[in-house]
């Protein structure tokens, strides 16, 4: 059977998963800090989703002030989904970036910005050449002060799109769902990986 890989699978279709979750070593490869909770008190964590999370892994580890990053998957409905579930489009998860923070050096703000400039967000179901449900542009929030911020963001990235005509935001921005760790080769992979190459599509007002 053929599933289209532009759609949230229906029911019938997604994959049963398993009870056990991704066993990983749990240590950040770049910074040596835990990508796994417990996190020290003052750390805020946010889920980003701009296509291929290689990539954007990197851009977050990258600043100043993220305490860590671990990639995985969310959103869907397959429990503890492997990274070929997820391809096959039947799990209905999106390939995320956890992001964990401390806000007294680093804005919510700074990392919507962040997220905004370096990914197409009016693409739908895809990022430039990588196709499929699960490199959906989408946000998912751990608290309701991060959605009201990152939906006012997405209301002033569409203005700014609408005076170039440039396309209607799909960004998803919702609460965070359950969220399962992608395998240990997946985690800071442009690190371990040194030619990779995973393009970011910029924004398309940056041109």
């Amino acid at each position: 059977m053929q599933y289209d890989k532009f759609q949230i699978p229906d029911a019938d279709q997604i994959l049963p998963g398993r009870p056990q979750p991704m066993e990983i070593t749990g240590v950040h490869y770049v910074n040596g800090n835990p990508i796994q909770e417990p996190f020290p008190e003052d750390m805020e964590v946010a889920f980003f989703g701009m296509g291929c999370f290689w990539g954007a892994e990197r851009l977050f580890w990258e600043i100043d002030g993220v305490y860590a990053t671990a990639v995985g998957y969310t959103d869907g409905a397959t429990e503890n989904p492997n990274y070929d579930e997820v391809c096959s489009g039947r799990t209905g998860h999106a390939e995320v970036v956890k992001v964990v923070f401390d806000p007294k050096k680093v804005s919510y703000a700074e990392l919507l910005k962040t997220f905004w400039d370096m990914h197409d967000p009016t693409q739908g179901m895809r990022q430039g050449n990588d196709i499929g449900s699960q490199y959906r542009s989408c946000i998912f929030c751990t608290h309701e002060g991060q959605k009201r911020e990152a939906e006012a963001s997405r209301e002033a990235i569409q203005a700014a799109l609408n005076e170039k005509q440039r396309g209607e935001v799909t960004t998803e921005i919702s609460m965070a769902q359950p969220f399962y760790y992608a395998e240990e080769y997946h985690q800071q992979y442009m690190a371990k990986n040194k030619e990779a190459i995973c393009p970011i599509l910029r924004n398309p007002m940056h041109d």
